[in-house]
This record gives structure tokens, sequence and C-alpha cells, in this order.
């Protein structure tokens, strides 16, 4: 079986979209696990991984830059040392974060993409939007930068008052990640 970098978007795509939460896709010597519901920052995210990690990092770049499952068809290497490790004790010294109060009809604005988050357009400039902001349809409310390029983000379907920014400016993000909460009008 072949999988090119298209059909891999849209898989995790129709992924997001239905009740699976995990998905465990073998061909050859690849093995593509994913995981729906665990952010990449969150305690459960550690506990989640496990202790190595196979994968075929080789990629052949022919005239098609797109990577497909016969060029990482390599051999497997243990990538285990790279991943990030749960500390064996957390530090007395930190309190525990108290999470806000989310009301469960605000709408979340999701990160449709692997990136950075910015929150306005240069360091100079106003932010697209701060909480207790209103917005309209498919107003811009922040930026994410990925392989060097500028992703605007809009509210798509959603107009109403932000009442929350859940990422700091400059912070990464991950696909699938809240980035702001939205009270809907």
């Amino acid at each position: 079986m072949q999988l090119d970098l298209n059909q891999l978007c849209e898989l995790l795509t129709v992924l997001d979209k239905t009740g699976i939460s995990e998905l465990t896709l073998k061909s050859g010597e690849l093995e593509l696990t994913v995981r729906k519901g665990i952010l990449a920052n969150s305690p459960d995210a550690a506990a989640a991984l496990p202790a190595t990690v196979t994968v075929a990092p080789t990629i052949a770049l022919d005239a098609d830059p797109s990577p497909t499952a016969a060029s990482l068809d390599a051999a497997p290497q243990n990538l285990g040392a790279a991943l990030p490790q749960a500390p064996a004790t957390a530090p007395a010294a930190l309190p525990a974060a108290v999470p806000a109060p989310v009301d469960t009809k605000w709408v979340p604005i999701i990160s449709p993409m692997v990136g950075t988050f910015y929150r306005a357009a240069a360091p100079d400039e106003p932010p697209f939007v701060s909480v207790g902001d209103r917005i309209s349809v498919s107003q811009t409310v922040c930026i994410i930068e990925a392989m060097k390029l500028m992703n605007e983000i809009d509210a798509d379907e959603v107009s109403g008052q932000v009442m929350e920014i859940s990422v700091q400016n400059g912070e990464p993000v991950e696909y699938g990640q809240i980035l702001m909460r939205i009270n809907p009008d």
C-alpha cells in the first residue's frame, strides 16, 4: 500500500471528523499511530507516548518533493531518546494550575495546522483580537506561521465575543489545538 502526503492529510481530516480516537496504519516496515484528544502539552501526552518509537526517517526527494510510503521504507531507527520524557517527580515548588471555567456553549477556534501562533501581523502592530473583543464571521483572529508562510486564521462561521485566548504569542501550536474560545451571538 502506498500513501502519499495528500492522502495522509485527507485521512487525518476524516479521522478528525469522526468519533474514532485512535488509528494504527501498518504497511511493510512503516507503522503510523494517530491518537485524537491528547494535546502535546498536556500531562497525559507523556504517558500516552511509548518508551521508544520506530520510524523510517529517510525520505527520497525526486522531482516531486512530497514523500510517498515507498520512500519511507528505509530501515527504522529507534528515536526514543529524542522524545520528551516525563519527569520522575514533579517539582514541589510549582503551584497547581487552575484552569479557567469554560462555558459549554463557547465555540472553539481550532488550529488547522502545526506552526507558531501570532496574535498580530507584526510585533509592533496591535493584536487581531483580545479577550472581550467582539468578532464577526470570517474576521481574522490570528496568524499561524508554518514553514515560513504566514497563514491567517479566520473565525469561519462564528461571530460573538472572545472569551479566552488559550495560546501565548509566539508559542508553537499543534493541529487540532484550541487557539481561543468564542461566546457566540
